[in-house]
């Protein structure tokens, strides 16, 4: 069954390439990560109806720059939360519970855990616990207005069902996008 089969190694080649790097290229490449990943955030609140399905793929630079390191995506999620303080303020609430926090989450098990269902639950906790702070706890309206910030279990449960899908959605779209990459990192020759 594909979804109980160990993932590929794509996460661990491309994490092996990463740390042969010099760290000035690590850091350059922490920093463009993050530049990209302000600029894909921004996009929901820059070009309305088109940046709203172009702002959650912020969570794949961030992934990727988690594949270098933990301390590298802790890093480039910091430098994105300060350039959206610059650039789009009204993003700062999304992005730090929602995207930049799957994106750590998906880099980092991808490269620890061996199994997709690990990999989905876990980030599937991640998001729901990203998503219930900011409604429950800060009184935000993620999910919109329609959707009470008073605890309810059912509103709990349909936001875990959530999770877990995009969480499902994230990984595979995670591997594809790895698989990819694996090709061209072996073309280009180490600096």
């Amino acid at each position: 069954m594909h979804f109980t089969k160990t993932l590929p190694s794509h996460p661990q080649y491309i994490h092996r390439v990463f740390t042969r790097w010099h760290p000035t290229k690590k850091l350059l490449f922490m920093a463009l990560m993050a530049a990209l990943t302000a600029i894909l955030q921004s996009a929901g609140g820059l070009l309305p109806p088109i940046g709203f399905a172009i702002s959650p793929f912020s969570t794949a630079s961030i992934m990727i720059a988690t594949l270098l390191s933990l301390r590298s995506g802790v890093f480039a999620y910091t430098v994105t939360i300060l350039l959206l303080f610059l650039l789009q303020p009204s993003e700062l609430i999304i992005f730090p519970f929602t995207t930049g926090l799957l994106g750590l989450g998906l880099g980092w098990t991808l490269r620890k855990l061996n199994k997709r269902p690990q990999v989905v639950l876990t980030n599937g906790l991640l998001l729901t616990i990203g998503i219930s702070v900011p409604l429950y706890a800060l009184g935000f309206p993620v999910l919109g207005p329609t959707v009470s910030s008073a605890i309810n279990p059912l509103t709990l449960l349909l936001i875990f069902t959530f999770s877990l899908l995009y969480s499902w959605i994230w990984t595979e779209l995670s591997l594809f996008t790895l698989r990819k990459i694996k090709p061209i990192l072996k073309a280009v020759p180490p600096l």
